[in-house]
């Protein structure tokens, strides 16, 4: 699904618990090739190559891959994709070491974690991307995780939420508290974001919606 000219939508469909869940990476054209924001579990590499093939990309497109944080349906896949991609791997700095496997991912505790892979380059808060979309701008929203990071397009009025924002029947729901560590940190990313110019959000949990920074200030308002 193309959300806008050169950012598309590369949904990944799974059996978990019993239920089917759908999570919603994307992939976002530059100059230089096609970036991946996030990679979801290991083993869905195939999803990830059907996806490209009906964007009208390959693998040898695939120039760099985009982390918003370290959890297992973001990052668990990164070490298939560079079997397949000679990508540059970006991350927050605060993610990159639970990504690499220098640390343990925090909400894997007691459990096999993902395989490691390399993280080339570490973000930090404000770097951009330029891209087909116009620049692509890095936000730190931790919370969720400590290296969380969205991915805002200003040009597009698009927001790359990772999961700083959900979304449900009803819209954007804010964070999922569930699956938030700290949430009162959570909610200051949310603030921040709200402060930014965008109409329409991808969420991994929720797919796409056509809300943006006004309804982030409400949700704000009301879970504080």
């Amino acid at each position: 699904m193309e959300l806008t000219d050169g950012v598309y939508a590369f949904p990944q469909t799974i059996e978990r618990g019993g239920t089917e869940q759908t999570f919603h990476p994307s992939a976002v054209e530059t100059p230089k090739g096609v970036i991946l924001v996030d990679v979801g579990f290991p083993g869905l590499a195939d999803q990830i190559e059907g996806n490209l093939t009906e964007a009208g990309f390959e693998w040898n497109d695939v120039c760099a891959v985009v982390l918003t944080h370290q959890d297992g349906d973001h990052a668990g896949g990164l070490a298939d994709v560079l079997d397949h991609a000679d990508a540059t791997v970006y991350a927050h700095e605060r993610c990159a070491p639970y990504v690499d496997g220098r640390k343990h991912p925090i909400k894997s505790a007691g459990e096999d974690r993902y395989p490691p892979a390399p993280v080339d380059v570490e973000l930090v808060d404000g770097v951009s991307f330029r891209t087909d979309a116009g620049p692509m701008d890095v936000v730190f929203t931790p919370g969720h995780a400590p290296g969380h990071i969205s991915l805002h397009l200003p040009d597009a009025g698009l927001l790359l939420a990772g999961d700083a924002t959900v979304a449900d029947e009803n819209g954007l729901a804010g964070p999922n508290e569930e699956f938030t560590p700290d949430m009162a940190t959570a909610l200051d990313s949310l603030d921040r974001l709200a402060d930014l110019d965008f109409d329409r959000t991808l969420c991994h949990h929720g797919g796409f919606v056509d809300e943006g920074a006004s309804r982030l200030i409400d949700l704000a308002k009301r879970r504080r």
